[in-house]
């Protein structure tokens, strides 16, 4: 029975071994223990200033006496002599009311000349260094606190004053501070486990919920107490930051959904056609001509990739070190130059509004892509007689590019997700492209510390890249 006891005695003995230093390692204990120690340190500090002020004034007050004495009897024994000295003592001793004065008054041979001890104490043998002893005066023995001082021709001197009351104080004092500094340090106590409770009981919300998202539970977040604290700030930090990863791993998802969706039909019409053609074909132009659609098919596919990486580039910031000032008049010319010819063709006018000269902080051909996106989306969508209005002028906080059309619009239910990868409304079901070219300007603005505002054009829609006046880094 004792051999199959053992296994499962073994753990437990174990597990009582790490439990110390498990506790050690616990950020709460180390907390509690720092607090309990700063509670009994400043409580040793306010006890020690306490003892200073009353015990410590009394022991100065008593010494300031014993030293005024001897000043007062060394100017006697200069003025008369022993006899003037002797003479003085007697009459300090009669006229002491509370009969707490010491004298000794020693020849050479430290035999009694005056004062109310009946030996001269052995112990005292240094001069101007207090001494606190028991000593017998009138037949009753008690402390006192007396020093030395030696006269002139070999006489010696002690002074000193009944420290029977002091004693009793200072020993009074001494147990209330030690009771005292007893309580505190059982308060010290109970407080550090109130505060390593109440420290594991905060973090317990944050580990139960990265437990739980560990897991695979994503829609846990952290409890907030509703103190707004340190800990609820952290908190909704941290829930914040959940929130965030729960909307990239959505977008992941729907990019790799979209994917898997939209590539799926060029990448089958691409293999269709190649099958069909090694099948069915009569001639080399017959190949030919099946090789060249597979590869506008396959071309097509190449450019949605690079298009995520791009995007992907610009939401890395790898981008920002070719930050630069530019002129964005020029570059909006550029961009109607370029559309000026593909909007004519379809029926379009493409006007262009926009200041002689308007500065601004950044990436040029990341910028001009973005407005060639917009400009693109507005020609595809334009009517034919139409008109694509782009706009561009300086505000309050920076500038603003607006592309307006009069097309479809986007309904505003879905302009939100209009800059989400490869969302394509009702009304660009049939039209060509990707649904890139939002979210690609999306990710621009958002380098440059801007914002793309979709809003209604009365009809069509209205394109706002606003930019911040960003100021040039001097490198240091």
């Amino acid at each position: 029975m004792a051999q199959a006891e053992l296994p499962a005695a073994a753990p437990a003995r174990l597990a009582h071994r790490r439990f110390p230093l498990t506790l050690l390692r616990s950020a709460g204990f180390r907390f509690a223990v720092v607090y309990a120690v700063l509670l009994a340190v400043s409580a040793a500090a306010l006890a020690m200033f306490l003892w200073w002020a009353t015990a410590g004034l009394l022991d100065r007050q008593t010494e300031a006496a014993i030293r005024s004495d001897a000043q007062g009897l060394s100017e006697r024994w200069a003025d008369g002599g022993l006899p003037a000295l002797v003479l003085t003592i007697d009459d300090r001793l009669a006229s002491n009311v509370d009969d707490d004065a010491i004298y000794f008054l020693a020849d050479p041979g430290m035999r009694r000349v005056a004062g109310n001890l009946e030996r001269w104490p052995s112990t005292v043998r240094q001069t101007d260094v207090p001494y606190e002893l028991p000593v017998r005066r009138a037949g009753i023995t008690s402390m006192a606190l007396v020093q030395r001082y030696d006269l002139p021709n070999g006489f010696h001197l002690l002074i000193g004053r009944d420290a029977k009351v002091r004693v009793q104080l200072r020993t009074l004092l001494t147990d209330a501070l030690l009771w005292a500094l007893g309580i505190v340090v059982a308060m010290a106590t109970a407080g550090a486990l109130v505060v390593r409770s109440l420290f594991r009981r905060t973090l317990a919300s944050v580990s139960d919920t990265a437990t739980a998202i560990a897991a695979g539970d994503f829609a846990q977040r952290v409890k907030l107490s509703g103190r707004g604290d340190e800990f609820d700030q952290l908190a909704e930090t941290i829930n914040d930051m959940l929130d965030r990863i729960g909307r990239l791993m959505d977008g992941v998802r729907q990019v790799s959904n979209a994917i898997a969706h939209d590539l799926r039909t060029p990448i089958t019409r691409a293999r269709t056609r190649l099958e069909d053609a090694a099948l069915h074909s009569e001639s080399t132009e017959d190949l030919r001509a099946a090789i060249e659609r597979a590869t506008t098919d396959l071309d097509g596919i190449i450019a949605v990739f690079q298009a995520l990486l791009r995007i992907a580039e610009i939401e890395a910031g790898s981008r920002r070190s070719a930050f630069a000032r530019l002129d964005i008049a020029p570059l909006l010319a550029d961009v109607s130059e370029l559309y000026g010819a593909v909007a004519e063709e379809k029926g379009v006018t493409l006007a262009v509004e926009a200041p002689d000269h308007l500065p601004a902080y950044g990436d040029r051909d990341l910028i001009q892509q973005a407005v060639t996106n917009l400009v693109d989306n507005a020609v595809k969508f334009a009517p034919a007689g139409g008109t694509v209005r782009l706009q561009a002028l300086a505000t309050r906080v920076g500038l603003e590019v607006r592309v307006i059309d009069q097309g479809p619009g986007i309904p505003e239910a879905d302009r939100g997700r209009a800059v989400e990868r490869f969302f394509r409304g009702e009304a660009a079901r049939n039209t060509p492209g990707a649904g890139l070219g939002l979210a690609l300007v999306q990710a621009v603005a958002q380098l440059h510390g801007g914002t793309l505002r979709l809003e209604s054009g009365h009809p069509g829609l209205l394109a706002i890249l606003a930019l911040p006046a960003l100021e040039e880094r001097v490198a240091s």
